[in-house]
């Protein structure tokens, strides 16, 4: 029994779905010698070192600005996937964009330790998971009373305060961070949309603003 392949089938797997792209694909593995034009099959042998050659010679990007910029970066030539999710910087996800992005913002910026204050647990943990291994963060739940002592340790200690008012977050904790001071003042994003990447879109926005 035959273990060929479509070759073009096997390329829109791999998101490579773009007739430009499935095009400039093609050609590399011809000029590997992996297949040849005109050929519509390939072998699974083959197609394992025709990923190998893909994936070292190509950066899978979406459309979105960021992502292209870092996909021409990368050292690799870009090249444009359909679905998203195949993109190699984002995933697809609008959050996960954000918060690459939002690291790479805080990378460029000297933005170390950032405050997030409110948000669901569940939004609370994934910003941990994230956000964590890159950034100092502290999460505060906007649930909990806080005092105005602890709030003040955390404005001080921060260079980013994210106050997320469209989510839980009762007004005397938001309250200790919002009306802390003019000294702070600068410091402190006050956050109404909902959605994890509104929220690091604006304190990026922020960032750009405040540099």
């Amino acid at each position: 029994m035959s273990t060929d392949r479509d070759i073009d089938g096997w390329l829109s797997e791999r998101g490579i779905s773009l007739p430009d792209a499935k095009q400039r694909a093609r050609g590399v593995l011809e000029e590997a010698g992996l297949t040849r034009p005109g050929k519509a099959r390939m072998s699974e042998p083959k197609l394992l070192k025709a990923a190998e050659v893909l994936d070292g010679r190509f950066f899978p990007v979406c459309s979105d600005g960021a992502c292209v910029k870092v996909a021409q970066a990368s050292g690799r030539e870009p090249l444009r996937v359909e679905p998203r999710s195949h993109c190699a910087r984002c995933g697809g996800s609008a959050n996960h964009r954000a918060e690459v992005a939002f690291v790479e913002t805080c990378h460029r910026l000297g933005v170390r330790k950032v405050v997030v204050v409110g948000g669901s647990p569940a939004v609370r943990e994934e910003l941990e998971s994230k956000l964590g291994p890159h950034i100092d963060l502290r999460m505060v739940d906007g649930t909990e009373r806080r005092t105005s002592d602890r709030a003040r340790s955390d404005l001080e200690w921060a260079d980013l305060v994210l106050v997320w008012g469209a989510t839980e977050l009762h007004h005397k904790v938001s309250g200790h961070y919002t009306h802390g001071g003019p000294a702070y003042s600068r410091k402190v994003v006050h956050v109404v949309r909902r959605g994890v990447a509104a929220l690091l879109e604006e304190g990026m926005t922020h960032l750009e603003r405040a540099r």
